[in-house]
């Protein structure tokens, strides 16, 4: 009888041991993982005193909900490179951060999920142009079922004033991209819908045309500009035009505030012939596995703080409310520069249109044409190499000649 006890208790202690192991384990595997895809330094990370509003996120849902969460967060460098990762199907992501006509092009590919917006009241804040019946700056998501308004600007053009004199009659169009007086000292856009922009915006063309003819005139335009562009870049624009290696680069504006942190040197306008406005919204890809959790978290960032935190990170204009009529963040933008309120956000007088989404015809003849124009530049600088190489060799033959008939006269 007492062996049977003795056995009892033991079955019951190990029991309850086993019970405690698998409630540990429980507890640590119910921590969940959200997949987050974004531009690179765009959003308030916690670096140089800055709030990491992933961190405050995580910290703010185990308090509100018991379960803790993981932010595995990664970026991308363009929607191109953001559509070929999603659409290959290899990867899953929870909230992706594309701009206005990329998610055009998803919605009609059926790979976003509709919105659950009673998971994200927070886009109560959101100012009547960007969301709701009287938008103006939505066509690409015309109903509001897919996507929330994250940060938006527009491109300009960024000079630099030591080596563009102020008076330069180009100063405030898009000619200034094409002076033959800065050969040399100009960049252009390392991708092509923002290259061929440039390039329709100055002549008056529609950056979504159907018309094959007018891709092509703008091919030609981006050709003639070729001999007076040092390179086609995109983060590179940083330390190029930071350091006066680089004088005219058109690129988009809430950047030209951190350039210029680093050189007061530089100035910049929108292009009086009109100019790209682009929002940048959060969506939930159709294959995400946590849709309820990515929009709370679409609603955290929506919150007060983790907005004007990533606004004064990214110094991108925000389509929030709350961002807009907080003092504290108006004084810290003008203190970068003094009148940076208003050049990014008093934009009434400028000329802006978006990019939509390309049909199938426009979009491969834009990919052939932008090829033509690379290939055709890489054939120019191995022309320039070649040549360049025969002239040295021609150069230190003429050398070895003229030093083998020295030593041959002292001999």
């Amino acid at each position: 009888m007492k062996k049977a006890l003795s056995f009892l208790l033991l079955a019951l202690l190990l029991s309850a041991s086993l019970f405690s192991f698998v409630s540990c384990s429980d507890s640590e595997s119910s921590t969940k993982t959200l997949y987050v895809y974004n531009w690179g330094e765009y959003i308030s990370d916690g670096s140089e005193g800055t709030l990491d509003v992933n961190a405050l996120f995580e910290e703010w849902y185990y308090k509100e909900y018991g379960v803790r969460v993981e932010v595995n967060y990664s970026t991308f460098s363009s929607n191109e490179s953001l559509y070929a990762k999603l659409s290959s199907g290899s990867v899953s992501y929870d909230v992706i951060v594309p701009s206005d006509y990329m998610i055009e092009r998803m919605i009609d590919e059926d790979m976003l999920s509709p919105l659950n917006y009673k998971n994200i009241p927070n886009i109560e804040h959101i100012v009547p142009e960007f969301y709701g019946p009287d938008a103006i700056y939505d066509t690409y998501d015309p109903d509001n079922l897919y996507s929330v308004p994250y940060l938006y600007g527009m491109i300009d053009i960024i000079y630099n004033t030591s080596v563009v004199p102020e008076d330069d009659p180009a100063i405030g169009s898009w000619e200034l991209m094409w002076s033959d007086r800065y050969k040399g000292n100009i960049l252009q856009f390392n991708n092509p819908r923002d290259a061929f922009g440039t390039a329709q915006y100055y002549l008056g063309l529609d950056v979504n045309s159907k018309n094959h003819d007018d891709w092509r005139l703008a091919l030609d335009k981006l050709k003639a500009q070729k001999n007076v562009v040092q390179g086609y870049v995109m983060d590179e624009i940083y330390n190029k035009m930071e350091n006066g290696s680089a004088a005219i680069a058109a690129y988009y504006a809430g950047d030209y505030l951190a350039m210029y942190e680093e050189n007061e040197d530089l100035e910049f306008f929108y292009p009086s012939e009109g100019t790209n406005l682009y929002v940048d919204a959060m969506c939930i890809p159709k294959s995400s596995e946590n849709k309820e959790l990515a929009e709370r978290y679409i609603n955290f960032m929506l919150s007060e703080e983790a907005a004007i935190a990533n606004a004064e990170y990214t110094y991108y204009a925000s389509p929030h409310r709350l961002v807009r009529e907080n003092e504290d963040y108006i004084a810290y933008m003008n203190e970068i520069k003094e009148d940076a309120y208003q050049k990014m956000y008093d934009t009434s007088s400028v000329t802006a249109t978006s990019y939509e989404k390309l049909d199938d015809e426009e979009q491969i003849l834009l990919n052939n044409l932008w090829e033509e124009l690379k290939s055709d530049i890489d054939i120019g600088i191995v022309i320039y190499v070649i040549c360049f190489a025969i002239l040295g060799v021609l150069i230190g033959g003429g050398i070895f000649l003229s030093v083998r008939k020295k030593i041959r006269n002292r001999y």
